[in-house]
């Protein structure tokens, strides 16, 4: 099983942003998700340290990693966003925030600390009673 793809060299200093669930995780780990789930800090610290970049590892209390610095969990959100396509919006929103001139290094995870907090919140503020698609996300993300 090969676990360290050729693209996983040599990209110290680009902005590069991940955004594993966490059997996405557990694949780039060469573990299990139940491992990854067991102790998601851990892994999130891991697979930035091991691809030299940010990652905003998915899930009930989304954690955002990057190399040299202490992970968050963000505080908004909620099982909603368990729906296709959602995570989708979320790598857009956080590649929106690099192509936004957060470009670099503390940049990379500004940015996606932003994207993962405002992505929850439209989640929390969704309509009660009304179905939460990714299209529909997409389309509120813009009041943001």
């Amino acid at each position: 099983r090969r676990c360290s793809p050729w693209w996983s060299t040599g990209w110290a200093g680009l902005s590069t942003v991940l955004t594993p669930h966490p059997l996405e995780a557990a694949r780039l780990l060469c573990t299990s998700a139940a491992e990854v789930q067991a102790d998601r800090l851990h892994a999130a610290q891991q697979l930035a340290r091991q691809w030299h970049c940010v990652v905003v590892l998915k899930g009930s209390g989304t954690v955002i990693a990057a190399p040299g610095q202490t992970p968050a969990i963000n505080p908004t959100g909620n099982a909603r966003l368990a729906t296709a396509g959602t995570g989708d919006v979320l790598a857009g929103m956080v590649g929106a925030g690099l192509a936004n001139g957060r470009a670099t290094g503390a940049d990379a995870l500004r940015a996606a600390t932003e994207a993962v907090y405002l992505h929850g919140l439209a989640a929390d503020r969704w309509p009660a009673g009304c179905t939460l698609t990714a299209g529909a996300l997409a389309r509120h993300i813009t009041n943001y």
